[in-house]
């Protein structure tokens, strides 16, 4: 019987808890080391008017497999966690509206195109040739470009651009399309709409964050001798592997880039890695909750706002009551930099107001309170041709596990989740079960 690998991962997030998960179910003793008092990292619960509310409103979908997988893996049951819906786009301001009907896909793909309203006929076929010429590409492009560029090229303008082509873009990528990879958004529409029918639904957070993965994350990790640090900052990574003169057999850093490029700083070995994080660009992400007086609700859980309007800022609300039960609390997303980021908060939450009234096409009740989070640094910027590391290291023994180092995929929850089963299962060779 040989000795159990000891591993530790510094970083608390999806991505280093994934890892830790992962590492643990095949028998290595892993210690996790987190710096703020909670694990989550940029996808955590905050409290807040009496409220255990999100730093973001995260939308998952049908086709994150890792993710559901590793919260069934924990003890999270994805069927009472999340809300699965068909994926739906309203925008009732602008009369827009897809939905996609249970049909097997293709099918359900090209009916839901074929019935949504607020677009021409002409779209809705130009749109289709657009997916089926991407599919016939294998999704794989013969040049990385611009969304923006991509979407011209194939003829992609009009409603169907500005409702349903462009806000995926956003939602995906947390990048503005004149900005964002048209090789990382091909492969989100290869995996997302141009997957099985199941991998084009919603699936809502009908709870906190921390139910969803981190809270179950611990209890697995410590269940299996595990130990989780918090409020425990890593200062730095010497080749030796050491951490507070303690020397471990595998090191996996699950950290932000930026963090990643102060704890890498000074180690020859990894500095090509440290030059190309350096040059990393980020995104905002910001999430106003509004509270109203009760029985307010909107006609669906998740409504578009057209911020392309003169003027607009909205991109999406949430309805809060009827996700997690909570009386009258509505969650507007704003991704990317945008005018949105220049408002006060008071002078935000005003803005989105009066937009949320003129698609609803009736005067709401004034709020009773406000919190807005802004995340400055949410996301890496998702540019074309942005080089991204490998989970693999030159120095021996560590690894890299973050959404960035999931080549295929822009900075989501499915990403980190995959970045860090990959990251587990190259530092677990060597377990000796």
């Amino acid at each position: 019987m040989g000795s159990k690998l000891n591993v530790a991962v510094i970083g608390g997030g999806w991505a280093g808890l994934a890892a830790a998960v992962e590492l643990s179910a095949t028998g290595a003793h892993v210690s996790v080391f987190e710096a703020s008092k909670k694990l989550g990292g940029r996808a955590r619960s905050v409290f807040s008017n009496g409220l255990t509310l999100d730093n973001g409103q995260h939308i998952l979908l049908g086709a994150y497999r890792e993710t559901l997988r590793l919260m069934k893996t924990v003890g999270a049951d994805p069927d009472q966690l999340l809300k699965r819906l068909p994926l739906e786009l309203n925008y009732p301001g602008s009369g827009f509206r897809m939905k996609l009907p249970r049909l097997p896909a293709p099918l359900n793909l090209a009916v839901g195109l074929l019935l949504a309203t607020g677009c021409t006929l002409g779209e809705k076929f130009s749109a289709v040739r657009f997916m089926r010429g991407l599919q016939a590409k294998c999704y794989r492009l013969t040049a990385d470009c611009s969304v923006a560029e991509l979407l011209d090229v194939n003829l992609q303008h009009g409603s169907l651009r500005r409702h349903l082509w462009e806000p995926l873009c956003l939602a995906a990528l947390n990048t503005a399309p004149q900005n964002a990879s048209a090789q990382i958004f091909a492969n989100v529409l290869r995996d997302s709409l141009g997957g099985c029918r199941d991998d084009t639904d919603l699936l809502l957070p009908a709870a906190d964050l921390d139910q969803l993965f981190p809270r179950k994350a611990a209890d697995f990790i410590q269940a299996h001798g595990g130990k989780i640090q918090l409020s425990t900052r890593v200062e730095r990574i010497n080749s030796r592997l050491e951490i507070d003169d303690q020397t471990y057999d595998r090191i996996i850093l699950a950290v932000a880039p930026q963090n990643a490029v102060r704890l890498l700083e000074g180690l020859t070995e990894t500095a090509a890695v440290t030059s190309m994080l350096a040059d990393y660009a980020y995104e905002p992400i910001g999430t106003a909750y509004v509270g109203y007086p009760p029985d307010l609700r909107l006609p669906c859980p998740m409504l578009g706002l057209d911020g392309h309007a003169e003027g607009g800022l909205g991109q999406w609300v949430f309805d809060r009551g009827t996700l997690l039960g909570e009386h009258s609390v509505m969650c507007f997303v704003l991704s990317a930099h945008g005018a949105w980021d220049e408002s006060d908060n008071v002078s935000l939450v005003a803005r989105l107001q009066v937009e949320l009234e003129a698609a609803l096409g009736r005067k709401l009740p004034q709020p009773s309170w406000h919190q807005v989070i802004r995340e400055r640094r949410a996301t890496f910027s998702c540019r074309p041709d942005l080089p991204r590391p490998a989970a693999q290291t030159p120095l021996r023994g560590l690894w890299l596990a973050g959404d960035y180092t999931c080549a295929e995929y822009p900075a989501t929850l499915e990403g980190a989740v995959r970045s860090g089963i990959a990251a587990a299962r190259g530092a677990g060779r060597g377990i000796v079960p």
